[in-house]
């Protein structure tokens, strides 16, 4: 769609039940494809921050964010999208790697600060955390060695200091 960027938004919520699927319905209501969805809790238990990717012209995502603001459970919206911010991103790539190829798997691993967190006779599991382009290049990195499986979080972000 022309106009379409990619939007991150973060919106801290009351932890309560059925918060997730009202969020979630908003965009799906308005023909958003969610990219990422990640929830977790925040420093206060009673109140968790979901970061949600998704790509999407301004316009209507400025009214998906004015209706997320009158849901009773949401405290707050920000469109990171147009501030600084850091995301990061987790994945875990499970390789093939017998006893011959685990130092070169590891080698790359070490490029990328990444870090091996299971070894067995046929196979590595390696975590790698990032920013998305990062985390491309690990798993195009990653693929040579014959991915079996592959597991991401998505995006988190958090809006930088305003100094």
């Amino acid at each position: 769609m022309a106009g379409d960027k990619k939007h991150t938004i973060s919106v801290l919520v009351e932890n309560h039940f059925g918060v997730l699927a009202r969020v979630s319905g908003l965009f799906s209501a308005r023909g958003y494809n969610i990219i990422s969805l990640c929830v977790g809790e925040t420093e206060d238990p009673a109140v968790s921050r979901m970061t949600v990717v998704v790509r999407g012209d301004d316009n209507v995502l400025d009214q998906i964010t004015k209706q997320l603001n009158k849901l009773v459970d949401v405290i707050e919206v920000l469109d990171l999208t147009e501030t600084s911010f850091v995301e990061r991103e987790l994945v875990m790539v499970k390789v093939k790697a017998t006893t011959a190829r685990r130092s070169e798997v590891a080698e790359v691993a070490n490029i990328f600060r990444a870090k091996v967190v299971d070894v067995d006779a046929e196979s590595m599991i390696v975590q790698c955390a990032g920013a998305e382009g990062k985390i491309r290049a690990f798993i195009d990195l990653m693929r040579p060695f014959g991915i079996i499986e592959l597991v991401r979080t998505g995006e988190i972000a958090i809006a930088r200091s305003s100094k």
